[in-house]
């Protein structure tokens, strides 16, 4: 084999019987945590919500390292089925600065909340769902039903996750659909004392903890 690689046999034998370097003997144990993560998901995790959880572990690293280790193991999650839009950005309306970032991290409850509308078919036609997401605990802390996408569906998600949490300086991380860049929510986010924050537009990454809620649902 030497030969047929053009090595010399000693340098054959010592390449093969080198440690692993630290690097690799760390992503065999990321490899082991990512799939038990996405096995107890039931293969549904892709790696925005792995990366959260191995956050909330403690076990700090990028979400481009996540991503590579899953594709070397052969592991995806599920991706959320191509849906019509369910917020359009108002044009007229000027959306709050990204304080997020695409770092979904929560030292604590009720710091970050992330919310987002889906759609949900029934027997009788679509209703529309709008949840409020904590970031810390990955709970539901507030949600609305309703038959359109007016503003008064988020606001409703809002005023539960308010009612019930009793936040100070929350960050509130949305798209920027109209219901959010709303005159009405931005008037009840300034009176709660609610940090609003939009991810930029089309880009699914930049509200990637509430695209991945909406993925484990729909399974």
């Amino acid at each position: 084999m030497s030969r047929t690689l053009g090595v010399s046999r000693s340098g054959f034998y010592a390449w093969r019987d080198r440690a692993p370097s630290a690097r690799s003997t760390a992503d065999a144990d990321l490899m082991v945590r990512i799939k038990a993560i996405h096995t107890g998901s039931r293969e549904t995790y892709g790696a925005p919500r792995i990366h959260a959880e191995l956050a909330d572990e403690g076990i700090q690293i990028g979400r481009k390292r996540v991503e590579r280790l899953m594709k070397a193991a052969g592991i995806a999650g599920v991706s959320r089925r191509k849906a019509s839009r369910t917020t359009f950005r108002d044009q007229r309306v000027r959306p709050a600065c990204d304080l997020v970032d695409r770092n979904f991290y929560a030292d604590e409850p009720d710091r970050l909340w992330v919310a987002d509308i889906t759609y949900v078919p029934t027997w009788a036609g679509f209703l529309y769902l709008a949840v409020v997401l904590d970031a810390f605990s990955r709970r539901i802390v507030g949600w609305a039903m309703g038959h359109n996408l007016k503003a008064q569906l988020v606001l409703d998600a809002l005023n539960m996750a308010l009612t019930q949490r009793r936040p100070i300086d929350v960050i509130h991380h949305s798209d920027q659909g109209s219901q959010y860049t709303s005159v009405a929510f931005g008037l009840r986010c300034k009176k709660a004392g609610v940090r609003p924050s939009m991810g930029s537009v089309g880009d699914a990454y930049d509200n990637a903890m509430c695209e991945s809620f909406f993925a484990t649902l729909e399974c």
